[in-house]
């Protein structure tokens, strides 16, 4: 597990670039460090420690996720999420904790959004039973990263979407003056309106929607 986070370290250093970092950092209101790579350099990087053959055991993924969050380089962050993306066909019940635990730390769009719908995701469509739990919990946390959350995981759900969830989540947060809550409401909207677009359109004129977010949830619909 060491080996495997210092040569990673090792390569991302030897690639960096002080001038886009600050790019990079102050692109994302100086909330995190950069080791100034760019998403298609990140990616050659980390290319071969997402090899199947070379992953970690899926019993050493929880320290390693928690030891990269804790690192000051954002590029960790992104590296961690796309790892733990390398075991969705293996999540265990117990996963939630590890995947609420990113979205709560260190938190902005660039991983939770990634996290939620990817990995919530694929999560929720192992462990259904485990939804509305998690969904209650998060609405009433005050954490506006868990309610995006909420929000986001069935994003890519298609004719899958439980539209009682996203109706309940939806009208949890009605009132909300959160730009990241009233943007991510339009987002799976529109989303959704890729599939059932009459839903879309009735849910909108019956709910007192933000402007963002009724603007969002209608922009794919031709009227």
């Amino acid at each position: 597990m060491d080996a495997f986070i210092d040569t990673l370290e090792t390569e991302l250093k030897h690639k960096a670039n002080a001038e886009i970092a600050l790019k990079q950092k102050a692109y994302m209101r100086n909330q995190f460090e950069f080791y100034g790579l760019k998403t298609e350099e990140r990616r050659e990087i980390q290319k071969p420690f997402l090899i199947k053959a070379y992953l970690p055991d899926k019993k050493d993924l929880d320290n390693i996720v928690k030891i990269l969050w804790q690192k000051s380089q954002r590029d960790y962050q992104l590296f961690a999420q796309e790892l733990v993306f390398k075991y969705v066909k293996q999540f265990e019940k117990k996963d939630i904790d590890l995947l609420e635990y990113m979205v709560s730390h260190k938190s902005w769009w660039d991983t939770v959004d990634f996290i939620a719908y990817k990995l919530m995701g694929a999560y929720f469509k192992m462990y259904p039973e485990e939804r509305s739990v998690c969904v209650d919990k998060w609405l009433k946390s005050k954490n506006i990263w868990l309610q995006r959350s909420a929000l986001l995981f069935q994003l890519k759900y298609k004719k899958d979407l439980d539209t009682q969830i996203l109706t309940s989540c939806i009208h949890a947060l009605l009132g909300s003056k959160e730009f990241f809550i009233n943007k991510a409401i339009g987002w799976v909207l529109r989303e959704y309106s890729r599939t059932n677009p009459e839903w879309v359109i009735e849910f909108v004129s019956q709910t007192a929607l933000s402007a963002l977010s009724k603007k969002e949830a209608l922009r794919l619909i031709k009227r």
